[in-house]
């Protein structure tokens, strides 16, 4: 559905001027940031699959087991932002949905069973992932601080996506009743102000079909939390900051080969952008 101009929203390269506080004037290979003028923040902090060159021989799983646990593809989805983040490194270098302590899975019970490195990294190893962390966490509070400057409060869509498969390639996939297509994580907004906001986002998101199918959205169902980042989020903005945290069940690509269904995630990304476009009047007051 075209969506009609903002007169409000100026040309993007307004929104990064030469007083840009230096996080975000900092050029860095772990993510990329495509910023326009608008109160619509996308992040996909999971997508990525870099681990940096000292790494590579320490790290114990292969390719695929790692790319299994990221979650591909969630950028795309984040093109329904006007400010889109997508973050290249892997999760298995740092995990920025965590809180510092625990980004670096130390052991199998903090990656899902899964022993992540061949031997014990090095203080040095785990202080060039934590100073990762830190510039991401000192960039998005600059982003947030800016956009809500400008605007007065915040849309951030939190993006992620689930396994659904996790016995086998052949088993049979986990019962639905408890793996919506897609889940919102929605206990980190404000309720009071936003609660009609995501009602509203939901509905939308419900009534556009995938692969002709209307796909099951529910809320909290299996991730209430959202983790870490929407945490933080919540505790430096408050309601002037409307986190949702959309959860994509892998019905757009096969987990254990990989496939993508291409229709399916294109679907899925129309969607998100109608939702988006359904709540955007609410933060241009």
């Amino acid at each position: 559905m075209p969506v009609a101009p903002d007169p409000r929203r100026p040309h993007s390269e307004t929104f990064l001027t030469p007083s840009t506080p230096p996080a975000l004037r900092l050029r860095e290979d772990a993510w990329d940031l495509v910023a326009a003028d608008g109160p619509v923040i996308t992040t996909a902090i999971h997508d990525g699959h870099l681990l940096r060159p000292a790494l590579h021989d320490r790290v114990a799983l292969d390719e695929d087991a790692r790319w299994r646990e990221e979650d591909p593809l969630t950028s795309l989805l984040g093109q329904v932002g006007d400010v889109r983040l997508r973050v290249r490194t892997s999760r298995f270098e740092v995990d920025l949905n965590r809180p510092r302590e625990q980004a670096i899975y130390a052991a199998p019970e903090a990656a899902w069973g899964l022993q992540v490195w061949a031997s014990p990294l090095t203080e040095a190893e785990r202080a060039a992932s934590l100073a990762l962390y830190d510039r991401f966490y000192a960039m998005v509070g600059e982003l947030i601080d800016r956009t809500v400057d400008r605007w007065g409060c915040a849309l951030l869509i939190d993006l992620h996506s689930y396994n659904h498969r996790r016995d086998g390639a052949d088993a049979d996939p986990a019962p639905q009743a408890d793996n919506p297509d897609i889940e919102l994580g929605v206990t980190t907004l404000d309720h009071a102000r936003w609660g009609g906001t995501a009602r509203c986002f939901a509905n939308v998101l419900r009534r556009h079909p995938v692969r002709s199918v209307l796909p099951d959205v529910r809320c909290n169902v299996r991730f209430p939390t959202g983790g870490h980042f929407p945490e933080w989020v919540y505790a430096h903005w408050g309601d002037r900051v409307c986190t949702i945290s959309p959860e994509y069940k892998k019905i757009f690509m096969d987990e254990w080969s990989g496939q993508v269904d291409i229709p399916a995630l294109y679907a899925l990304r129309d969607g998100l952008q109608q939702a988006v476009e359904a709540v955007r009047p609410e933060f241009l007051a």
